[in-house]
């Protein structure tokens, strides 16, 4: 159902729909030197080294009030905030139920009308830098997220 594209040391994520899902970046651990980490990615991408874990990053919450053609009277205004705060509320329900103390939210670097949030996923062992390996180990988030009506 997942697909994963590697792209820039990081891997973009596909749903079924062949959608943007979202993005996994791999913890690569502490590398050094740090003007050749591309270069060092790069090996360790080519040898599937093993991983401890990474980020996911998904989108958050969609607005649909930060349109510069928006025209919306105040009901409607109040009704938008509503399903925004209804789906804030599924996230933290998310958000425990993986004890995901640390997240991120930021402006998607897409759609200023979007927010994303990002999270570490820790893998249950070191995962080989392999896209199959991978969408094994991220699967499982991505499955719930999805059933949670979150992607």
């Amino acid at each position: 159902m997942w697909k994963l594209d590697l792209e820039d040391g990081f891997f973009r994520i596909y749903d079924s729909k062949k959608m943007v899902a979202g993005y996994f970046d791999p913890d690569y651990g502490d590398i050094h030197p740090k003007e050749n980490s591309a270069e060092i990615i790069s090996v360790m991408l080519k040898n599937h080294d093993k991983i401890p874990g990474g980020f996911l990053m998904v989108p958050l919450v969609k607005f649909g009030l930060f349109d510069t053609d928006l025209n919306i009277s105040l009901a409607e205004l109040e009704s938008n905030i509503d399903r925004v705060k209804a789906h804030l509320a599924k996230w933290n329900d998310f958000v425990s139920q993986i004890n995901g103390h640390t997240n991120f939210v930021g402006i998607s670097h897409t759609d200023q009308d979007m927010l994303t949030i990002t999270f570490p996923v820790k893998f249950s062992k070191p995962t080989p830098l392999d896209k199959n390996e991978i969408i094994k180990a991220i699967e499982p988030t991505l499955d719930l997220l999805q059933k949670s009506g979150l992607l």
